[in-house]
């Protein structure tokens, strides 16, 4: 008993001991509270990390002082009793890499601006007790990580995700043997083996997706060696072997598996993948997986606690078989894009705790087995680019949730062909938040029972086929944020009434109906406070409408084309909307000038005001203060007129100018060549003179140059082939440029239209326009479609171009992309049509009239099988026409008029369509102009005359049968 005393005396004596230890330390602690907690020479060390660093904002300035804290420090987290370093937190943006790219554009550039750069100091390593570092979402520009990191040994935790380190990771990573966790997902990094990682027994999340994996065979055996690994993200890595038949993989802790987007080049899914029977998500999408294994012992029937599976892309799930193996815990299941067809849909119907189902893309046609009805547990269904052409949208819902009560959350039916009215019985699914029917063929009116949808938070009609009025039932809709409703054939007036409840709206889309808003209260104020308000094409002019000003989050404003003949508001009235990034109020009749609307950090990214009844000069708008964020400005079809003024260094972010249809005068801007960012330039129909400054060369980025119907003058430059290589339209039509083309114009490899019609230009026409690789293409793969993202969207616009084609003179918009065009018309060309026009099979419209060329028009021309439109009227042509002009089937427009051609028009399926006039002024013959027979004279003697030799009649007759049968053969013969 003693002894047992003994040892709890001495057990209590331990216990007081660090009792009194820990008061003391206590006691310490406050009396040196004020004192600098952190290591000295670690202080140091971070100093030194910091100097190496590129700062753009500033986000390390409280790491300053000889004496301060560095535990307090941004983003330094310290030991609470020894002082320690132990953690470094620098993530860019927040850590919110994926969510930058979905901000409005302001605020991206913002949100850029916090990321660090710069390179990595090795003074890390005077960290000694470093266990967490986080360098995630930074802009590091390509540098290697560098190698002295695999000697911080004390890391638990590496995170450099998406901070644009390249070329190869260093293996001395490996030496790091405490780490649990790993980010590596470095877009532009690669690696030649992984052996490295076996050393990382303790890792538990591995994360490499889009590092270039290609080489790197043995990675499969390597992360068999890391038995602790719970999460693998191995997305986009070009991994090259899927290893389809091994049949385990030895992590059996792993519960993450993402391989999303790596096309093995295998047809099967391998068979390790089913022998992780812990797995809980699955992501397999864009694998190209096409065939399931033989075996039953391979399948989805082994992973009983799998709840997500991404498996889009992968045909091999076109299978009823593999289908009914899917495992009833599945809670998510993503099989889009499958080519999975209705008549297997029925064996989804043991999935009963299903949550998410998405089906899009999938050969889906009518009917949909109800069995599929018996999901009436999932919360969200997609179902996008099917093929229901033949299926009434009450029919469709009727055979999913016929249940007593659907728990339907969120539903989407994109461009998949669905037809007929919305069905009352739409208030069935009263728990729905979200409803998307849009790009459908939806008729009829919009039922107000879509009141009942008491929850419904987001609602999108997009470009359908309604019509009748905007019901008022919507208005009843509460939490309703985002109301879509675009393209449509709605029509009627919408008074102040219809939005009395629509307080949480924040994103209208309306645009494209036949609306009219009519405010009843002068003053009306509205209930919501919208960040993207679309209205085009409603009706909700002469004034403009005042209630704008009370949107102070107004982010996004399309009020074109709705009949405002007013005055612009003035300039305090746009200080209302300090988060503006897009204006559209172009094809009103705003009047006036233009003032100054608005002082920099308040200019829209996008800004348009085309189409108006805007007076006097640019300069004030244009050159008042700062520098402007905009992207894209369009002021085209007003009535500006005076010198386009040289400020354009304030406009640095352009990427789309146009100033065309105005009365703008003086010489191009040099500071033009500023705007490096510049896409499109458009000044067409204005009076600008001079010649082509040569600061447009520093527009490398130049796709569309519109510089026709001015008063240019000089030559064309050479600069233009060899400095704007990626321009696809160049048009300086009607200008009075003068002097040969150069031959360096035919670089332009990426040329969709040429257009030089209308000038002086004089010489031969190169013979080297066969290198414009878009034009020899039989299928053309160019496209004039652009986008410019801003506020959390992307948006889009084509191209447009005033050309002339098929006799009359058009501008194309939207169908531009189809446009391949040569207009060389109207100048003072020589010598002969080049063969190697005949080589670009691709051409549509060709364009050599009113010009003075000679010869003889190239054998080969109706190898240019895709022309629409030929002109080679008013030159000095000579010649027959070529055969081969009959194989030219899809002409409209033709015309060899007024040269000096002869012989017969070839008989083909569309030449004798024309009319003569495109074959006057030569010495043509045969259909649509008279034959080609000489004609014979009548006899002049009379009837009862005596033929003074019987001989002549026999040799009239043996004429006329010879010129018979050589006309025959002259018409049958080709």
């Amino acid at each position: 008993m003693s002894a047992q005393f003994s040892i709890s005396y001495l057990s209590s004596c331990h216990l007081w001991l660090l009792v009194v230890l820990a008061l003391v330390h206590l006691c310490l602690s406050d009396q040196n509270s004020g004192d600098v907690l952190c290591k000295d020479d670690e202080r140091q060390a971070l100093m030194r990390f910091k100097r190496n660093l590129i700062d753009e904002v500033d986000r390390l300035a409280s790491w300053v002082g000889e004496k301060n804290d560095c535990c307090r420090w941004a983003g330094i987290v310290c030991d609470n009793i020894t002082g320690h370093v132990h953690e470094i937190h620098l993530s860019g943006v927040d850590g919110q890499c994926e969510e930058i790219h979905w901000l409005p554009s302001k605020e991206r550039k913002e949100a850029l601006k916090q990321r660090l750069g710069g390179h990595l100091s090795p003074s890390l390593l005077e960290l000694k007790q470093l266990k967490y570092l986080d360098l995630s979402c930074n802009n590091f520009k390509g540098i290697q990580i560098p190698s002295f990191i695999g000697s911080l040994r004390s890391l638990r935790y590496l995170n450099l995700s998406e901070s644009r380190f390249g070329g190869m990771i260093p293996p001395q990573i490996g030496n790091i043997s405490e780490l649990r966790v790993l980010s590596l997902s470095l877009d532009g990094a690669s690696m030649m083996k992984m052996q490295w990682l076996s050393s990382l027994h303790w890792l538990r999340h591995l994360d490499m997706s889009f590092v270039d994996l290609s080489k790197a065979t043995d990675w499969f055996l390597v992360i068999n060696t890391l038995p602790s690994l719970v999460e693998l993200h191995l997305v986009i890595c070009q991994l090259p072997d899927i290893h389809p038949h091994a049949s385990r993989l030895n992590v059996t802790s792993l519960s993450v598996l993402d391989i999303l987007g790596n096309n093995f080049g295998t047809r099967s899914i391998p068979q390790w993948i089913f022998s992780l029977t812990g797995l809980v998500t699955l992501n397999i999408g864009s694998c190209y997986f096409e065939h399931s294994l033989p075996s039953n012992i391979y399948s989805f029937r082994n992973l009983t606690s799998l709840e997500t599976l991404y498996a889009y892309g992968n045909d091999f799930l076109n299978s009823s078989s593999v289908l009914k193996e899917l495992p009833s815990s599945l809670k998510v299941l993503d099989i889009s894009y499958c080519e999975i067809s209705s008549s297997i849909l029925h064996s989804l119907r043991n999935l009963t705790s299903l949550l998410g189902l998405d089906l899009s893309g999938n050969p889906l046609t009518n009917p949909i087995p109800n069995s599929l009805g018996n999901l009436c547990e999932v919360r969200e269904i997609h179902f996008a680019f099917n093929n229901f052409g033949s299926t009434r949208l009450a029919y469709l819902l009727k055979s999913l949730f016929d249940c007593k009560s659907p728990s339907l959350e969120s539903l989407t039916i994109y461009s998949s062909g669905l037809y007929g009215p919305i069905p009352n019985s739409i208030q069935r699914l009263s728990s729905l938040k979200v409803l998307n029917l849009p790009g459908n063929r939806l008729n009829g009116s919009i039922p107000d029972s879509i009141s009942r949808l008491s929850l419904l938070e987001m609602l999108d009609l997009s470009y359908n086929q309604l019509s009748g009025n905007l019901p008022y039932g919507l208005s009843q809709l509460s939490k309703l944020t985002d109301l879509y409703f675009p393209y449509n054939l709605l029509t009627g007036v919408v008074t102040e009434a219809y939005f009395a409840k629509l307080v949480s709206l924040k994103n209208l889309y309306g645009e494209g109906n036949n609306l009219t808003l009519k405010v009843q209260v002068a003053n009306w104020i509205p209930p919501f406070q919208v960040h993207s308000l679309f209205l085009n094409s409603w009706g909700l002019g002469p004034q403009f409408p005042s209630w704008l000003q009370w949107q102070r989050d107004l982010k996004r404003l399309d009020i074109s084309n709705t009949h405002i003949s007013s005055p612009i508001p003035p300039e305090s009235f746009w200080r209302s909307f300090p988060n503006l990034t897009y204006l559209d109020m172009s094809q009103n009749k705003f009047t006036g000038k233009l003032p100054s609307l608005f002082i920099s950090p308040l200019m829209p990214t996008h800004l348009d005001l085309s189409n108006n009844c805007f007076v006097g000069s640019l300069h004030h708008f244009l050159c008042f203060n700062g520098v402007k964020e905009t992207e894209y400005l369009a002021l085209g079809y007003n009535q500006f007129l005076g010198v386009v003024p040289e400020c354009w260094e304030k406009w640095s972010s352009l990427q789309i100018l146009k100033l065309e249809n105005n009365n703008l005068s003086g010489e191009i801007p040099r500071t033009f060549g500023r705007l490096s960012n510049l896409v499109w330039l458009n000044m067409h129909g204005n009076k600008i003179s001079g010649g082509l400054p040569s600061s447009l060369m520093n527009l490398s980025k130049l796709e569309i140059l519109q510089l026709g119907r001015n008063e240019l003058v000089g030559s064309i430059p050479a600069w233009i082939g060899t400095k704007l290589t990626v321009l696809s339209i160049l048009n300086l039509r009607f200008n009075n440029l003068d002097g040969n083309i150069p031959d360096e114009l035919c670089y332009l490899s990426t040329t969709q239209i040429l257009d030089l019609a209308g000038n002086n230009l004089s010489g031969n026409i190169p013979r080297c326009f066969n290198n414009f690789s878009i034009l020899c293409q039989e299928t053309n793969t160019y496209g004039t479609g652009y986008f410019i993202e801003e506020d959390g969207t992307s948006t889009s616009f084509s191209a447009s171009d005033t050309l002339f084609m098929k006799g009359q003179e058009y501008t194309y918009a939207s169908t531009l992309e189809l446009v391949t065009l040569l207009d060389l018309s109207s100048n003072n060309f020589s010598g002969h049509i080049p063969s190697e026009l005949t080589t670009l099979p691709g051409l549509r419209s060709l364009n050599l009239s009113r010009n003075q060329l000679t010869g003889r028009i190239p054998e080969n021309v109706g190898d240019m099988k895709a022309l629409e439109s030929f002109d080679l009227s008013v030159n000095k042509l000579s010649g027959e026409l070529p055969i081969n002009l009959s194989m030219l089937t899809f002409m409209s427009r033709f015309n060899v008029s007024y040269n000096n051609l002869t012989g017969r028009i070839p008989i083909g399926t569309q030449l004798q369509s024309f009319n003569e006039s495109s074959f006057i002024g030569n010495k043509l013959c045969g259909a649509p102009l008279s034959d080609c027979r000489v004609p014979v004279d009548a006899p002049t003697n009379t009837k009862g005359d005596k033929k003074k030799d019987d001989g002549s009649d026999w040799g009239l007759i043996v004429s006329i049968v010879l010129g018979f049968i050589t006309g025959f053969w002259i018409i049958a013969a080709p």
